[in-house]
């Protein structure tokens, strides 16, 4: 008969790991409904709201800052920004100065499909969240905390 297995935590609801990882799976579930209609994913979304908030102060926003705004693996970034452009929501165009690097923008219909997004995702978590009323902000706060501390 195998060894039981010693886990640190009496039940799973001790550990901060499993629930964020619960949380995470609802919450993005949540996003896929809202989403879905849209045609866009949720790593979608997160890239062109990444290219919204980016071109608000620039009129060169290369897939590099896009990776970096959205925290992002950089191949990702170039394949999901390739189906954007597919869907006609972005173009990708060569950068004046520099020859490695792509210049990303919404197009019109790309910036309508955003501010849709935005809507219902905003909608979205205010729904999810609720339960937290007026924890909200020290909930946040605690989340960027744990991002700061653990990016690398």
């Amino acid at each position: 008969m195998p060894k039981e297995i010693e886990f640190h935590f009496k039940k799973p609801n001790d550990s901060p790991g499993y629930l964020l990882g619960q949380l995470t799976l609802l919450w993005q579930r949540k996003q896929k409904k809202v989403l879905d209609p849209l045609d866009l994913t949720q790593t979608q979304f997160m890239l062109l709201a990444s290219l919204g908030w980016l071109s608000k102060k620039s009129d060169a926003v290369t897939q590099v800052d896009i990776a970096n705004q959205s925290n992002a693996d950089r191949m990702m970034v170039s394949k999901v920004l390739r189906t954007l452009e597919e869907k006609g929501f972005i173009t990708r165009q060569e950068h004046e100065t520099d020859t490695r690097a792509k210049i990303i923008r919404l197009t019109a219909n790309g910036a309508v499909i955003l501010q849709k997004a935005l809507i219902e995702i905003i909608n979205a978590d205010a729904e999810f969240f609720a339960t937290l009323n007026t924890k909200l902000s020290s909930f946040n706060k605690n989340l960027v905390q744990l991002i700061d501390k653990n990016s690398d």
